[in-house]
């Protein structure tokens, strides 16, 4: 029994070494260099190439290592009898939320247009919003997406949220279903994508969604970029009907230099860092996942081939 890494796009080296640390007797290989792929029956994937675990014939886990897993469904042919895991790690729910609220007193405080100013050397003192003046709809409440809105509410932020599911969750007002997203956009200052990708979440930042959200909304976008609609993005911003947005992710990664997201002047880019996976935390659920496999022991944070989440 071994393990194979496959990555693209991430860097597999400090993987193998901290895992081989941690599981002195076990082969760990990069892929493509397995000497031997039928015993093979761990993968540790990031974005891996089209139909890569087709090459091991035994595989019995795939193993994210972060919180999504659409980059293997979209591109692999999954046995039946193979798991699928991922990485769920309280300080990625609290990385996130800071990263949000960063951007929301940003917004809010009119920060990104003070600094334009400041290029122009313009004096220029403007109105601002508080915290108990800000309407927050959040799109899911997964893990990272409750935790976030929790901690939002106790901030004083009027928060209400969407989900594929029916949740509940203290001092916000949860929604589900068409109707619920429609409540949820509608009467809303900022709006928040946390969404996991699916068939049925893709393209959910449409034009028609995106005008729901108040005259002078704010987008923050830090589920994933297939679940905006860039041109209609630029179409909303553009008729001046919402104010600007802050996108960590994007359809494209690294985003193309000839993007017109990166001269747009209503659009903050990050390159896809709001809550970045920690090595040594998450190789910690890796090494017991692999455990409890060898020993016949229920996984941690086993994702359902049915929802993708």
């Amino acid at each position: 029994m071994s393990i194979v890494i496959c990555f693209n796009n991430k860097d597999p080296k400090p993987w193998k070494d901290i895992l081989q640390m941690k599981l002195k007797d076990v082969i760990i290989e990069i892929y493509p260099e397995v000497k031997e792929p039928q015993n093979v029956t761990f993968a540790l994937c990031w974005k891996p190439n089209s139909m890569v675990l087709d090459k091991f014939p035994n595989l019995k886990v795939i193993q994210s290592v972060g919180a999504s897993v659409e980059h293997i469904f979209n591109n692999q042919c999954i046995p039946s009898n193979c798991a699928i895991t991922r990485i769920v790690d309280h300080q990625l729910s609290k990385d996130m939320f800071e990263f949000i609220l960063t951007g929301i007193m940003r917004h809010i405080k009119r920060f990104p247009e003070y600094q334009m100013d400041q290029e122009l050397k313009l004096w220029h003192q403007k109105p601002y919003k508080r915290i108990t003046d800000v309407n927050i709809g959040i799109l899911g409440l997964g893990k990272i997406g409750s935790y976030v809105a929790e901690q939002l509410a106790q901030l004083g932020f009027k928060v209400k949220a969407w989900s594929t599911s029916e949740k509940t969750i203290k001092n916000v007002e949860c929604y589900h279903s068409d109707n619920g997203l429609k409540n949820v956009l509608n009467a809303t200052n900022i709006l928040i994508n946390i969404l996991p990708l699916t068939e049925e979440t893709r393209d959910i930042l449409h034009l028609k969604n995106l005008e729901e959200l108040n005259k002078n909304g704010y987008l923050i976008n830090v589920g994933r970029g297939e679940h905006l609609v860039e041109n209609d993005l630029l179409t909303v911003l553009n008729n001046n009907h919402l104010s600007g947005a802050l996108l960590d992710v994007f359809r494209t990664e690294p985003l193309p230099k000839e993007h017109p997201f990166w001269i747009h002047n209503k659009i903050e880019i990050t390159p896809h860092i709001a809550a970045i996976t920690n090595l040594e935390s998450a190789s910690d659920i890796i090494v017991k996942n692999y455990k409890n496999l060898i020993n016949g022991r229920e996984l941690l944070y086993r994702v359902s081939s049915k929802k993708r989440y």
